[in-house]
């Protein structure tokens, strides 16, 4: 029997609505399970900064499915080779890091691809992608069953924020505060007021491309000056972070000794 392709971010970015998600950070497909059912929009599945290879990735993207969520994966770079086996074990919504320039935009675009369109091996027989080629035309449609989106996370992708924008087959942009401050000069204050005055930049420049707009913000009036600011999409926690801050909670209620302190969660 024929199956078909799951809806996209991409589709579901442009069929309105603001989209808010966390991230899953601890490599367990468990807890990548439960925060599935969590009422949230969004996943997003990371291997920049987490314990992740191809094979747990893979876990996480079986453990969410048929969850009312979207997953996401984020890659440590945007290697062509590495985006081929992400694309190929399934994830069909990537969001690369660190991207400054439209050409290295543009070289993206290609690497998610087929030819002669890009530069995307062609192995779906043997992938989960193509569900081992019972998903018909799989191959003929794949860039379409495929959501790009690209971080924006330094003061030279700030400046070319309009070019990158414009670029065709990046379906949406992310701003990274934290990484942003720190190559403002601010490492460490993404409250800083030109931290934040560059990510409204950003936000308004990817608006008035006509692409969908993201960012990250776990402090809760960060998140809802952005939201008003008219993102489309935002991340707003963690779950290696929820169960940091939840333990210490804890541990300060029942053992008077422990420590109090309030830690940022990003």
């Amino acid at each position: 029997m024929p199956l078909r392709v799951e809806e996209t971010f991409a589709a579901r970015l442009a069929a309105g609505g603001r989209q808010t998600g966390m991230w899953v950070c601890s490599g367990s497909p468990l807890v990548a399970e439960i925060c599935a059912g969590s009422g949230l929009d969004w996943l997003l599945i990371d291997a920049e900064h987490s314990p992740n290879g191809i094979e747990s990735l893979l876990a996480q993207l079986q453990a969410v499915h048929g969850y009312p969520v979207t997953a996401v994966v984020r890659p440590p770079i945007g290697d062509a080779v590495l985006l081929k086996q992400y694309l190929d074990l399934g994830a069909q919504n990537l969001l690369i890091p660190m991207v400054d320039t439209p050409e290295q935009a543009s070289e993206l675009v290609r690497a998610v691809r087929y030819p002669p369109l890009g530069i995307r091996g062609v192995g779906s027989a043997l992938a989960r992608a193509s569900r081992w080629n019972r998903i018909e035309g799989y191959l003929e449609n794949a860039a379409e069953s495929v959501t790009l989106l690209v971080q924006i996370e330094t003061a030279t992708a700030v400046e070319n924020v309009e070019a990158i924008a414009a670029v065709d087959g990046v379906d949406g942009l992310f701003i990274g505060p934290a990484d942003l401050a720190a190559s403002m000069g601010h490492l460490g204050q993404q409250e800083h007021p030109d931290v934040i005055a560059a990510v409204e930049h950003c936000i308004r420049m990817v608006k008035a491309a006509g692409k969908p707009v993201g960012v990250n913000a776990f402090a809760e009036a960060t998140a809802r000056r952005y939201i008003d600011a008219g993102v489309d999409f935002i991340l707003v926690g963690a779950d290696v972070a929820l169960l940091a801050r939840g333990s210490e909670a804890l541990a300060a209620k029942f053992i008077s000794a422990a420590d109090d302190g309030a830690r940022a969660s990003y």
